[in-house]
C-alpha cells in the first residue's frame, strides 16, 4: 500500500497549517496581546512635553555627580608652592651653611624637577628647591 506524497502534504499538512492560522487568529484578536492598542489617555501626552522631564532628570544627575566631584576634590590637600616661604627656608639655610641631604623619597624620577614633587609633599618640594640652589642640580 503506497501512499501518494501529494496526499500526504494535502492530508497532514493541511491540517497543521490549518491550527496554526487558527491560533493566530486568535492571538490577535485577544486586545491584550495586539500591538495596535490604545496607550492610556495618561500616556497620550505630547512628545514635547514628556521630553523636560527626562532633561530635568539628566541634569539632576549631573548636578549631583558634579557635587560629588567637587567634593572629591575640595577633600585632598591643596600644595601651593609659597616661592615666600621657600625663599626663606633656604636663605635661612644659607645662611646658617647647612648641606642639605640626599633625597630619600620614594616618588622622585628621573627627569622630574621639584615642580614634580609637589604633588606628592610640601616638604619634599621645599628641600628639592634648597638642593638645587645648593648644588645647581637635582637629585
Amino acid at each position: 500500500m503506497k501512499i501518494n506524497i501529494l496526499d500526504r502534504l494535502t492530508n497532514k499538512y493541511l491540517h497543521n497549517n490549518l491550527l496554526l492560522a487558527t491560533c493566530l487568529l486568535l492571538a490577535l484578536s485577544i486586545p491584550s496581546l495586539s500591538y495596535a492598542q490604545e496607550k492610556p489617555e495618561e500616556d497620550k501626552l505630547p512628545e514635547t512635553q514628556a521630553q523636560p522631564k527626562k532633561e530635568e532628570s539628566e541634569e539632576d544627575k549631573l548636578a549631583k555627580m558634579q557635587a560629588l566631584l567637587n567634593q572629591e576634590v575640595m577633600s585632598k590637600p591643596f600644595l601651593a608652592e609659597k616661592p615666600e616661604e621657600v625663599n626663606a627656608y633656604i636663605k635661612g639655610m644659607l645662611e646658617n651653611n647647612v648641606k642639605p641631604p640626599e633625597y630619600s623619597g620614594t616618588h622622585w624620577r628621573q627627569g622630574y624637577t621639584c615642580r614634580d614633587l609637589l604633588r606628592y609633599n610640601w616638604t619634599q618640594y621645599r628641600n628639592c628647591r634648597y638642593y638645587y640652589r645648593y648644588h645647581g642640580r637635582y637629585y
